[in-house]
């Protein structure tokens, strides 16, 4: 696997969470992930304590809080999503400052929240410290399917190249007068969208027929072998360890 690409969620440093290997911190993550939606959503303690220990491995990674929130803005959709849900659930009512809600849609709602931001800053935090080329090499060291993998690494690195090809093609839209104001330019721009698609698609057999005349057969050679001590399991455990003592509260309590 070649070299990867920079990505707008990394952030460079040189801390114990950026230096453990990246197939360890993928299974915590998706670990801490199943702890926080298994958690009932009654305990509402046990959520603000899975926020403290998220916050404790973003001080531990030197992630800034601001860099953060700023990454969490791309669960807005699933935020409106919730804030609709006392509105039009059914079931049992009550009245706050004056509207009616419904109780089902009201614990939905949070239940939405509290897990999908958790989740969501649990993803950031993987992907501020990781980049993309050790996130797939974690991947195939997890034993992902190998297709899949590929699949992943051909699209990180060749999105870029299609949406330069997207730029060209609306600069040289631009530059022949062509400004897109309303319904009856769609049929130019779903033109484009069609030479785009053609593009990239005869784009991708030259590329394939690159890659057979110089030996491919399927499968990615592997450069880099990641391996991992216990000690780093068990350090990059201790968050979904942490996270699973306070869900095992959770049902108790």
């Amino acid at each position: 696997m070649g070299a990867g690409h920079a990505h707008r969620l990394y952030r460079h440093g040189h801390s114990p969470v950026h230096a453990l290997p990246p197939h360890t911190k993928l299974a915590a993550a998706f670990a801490f992930v199943v702890v926080v939606v298994s958690t009932p959503r009654e305990a509402m303690w046990a959520f603000a304590l899975y926020a403290v220990l998220l916050a404790v491995v973003a001080s531990v990674a030197r992630v800034p809080a601001g860099f953060l929130l700023r990454r969490l803005l791309i669960e807005i959709p699933f935020v409106t999503f919730a804030l609709l849900m006392p509105f039009v659930a059914e079931g049992e009512r009550v009245d706050v400052l004056g509207m009616s809600l419904s109780v089902g849609g009201l614990w939905g709602a949070w239940n939405v929240l509290a897990k999908g931001t958790l989740g969501v800053a649990a993803s950031v935090l993987l992907a501020s410290t990781t980049e993309l080329r050790e996130l797939l090499l974690g991947l195939q060291r997890l034993k992902l399917p190998p297709l899949l993998v590929q699949i992943a690494s051909f699209m990180i690195r060749y999105g870029d190249v299609i949406t330069d090809e997207m730029r060209r093609m609306r600069i040289a839209r631009e530059s022949r007068g062509f400004e897109a104001r309303g319904i009856r330019h769609w049929g130019v721009l779903a033109k484009s969208a069609g030479a785009l698609f053609i593009r990239s698609y005869e784009r991708g057999e030259r590329v394939h027929l690159a890659m057979v005349s110089r030996g491919y057969a399927g499968s990615m050679p592997v450069i880099d072998e990641v391996t991992a001590s216990r000690a780093q399991w068990w350090y990059a455990l201790a968050l979904p360890c942490a996270a699973l003592v306070v869900c095992l509260l959770g049902w108790v309590l």
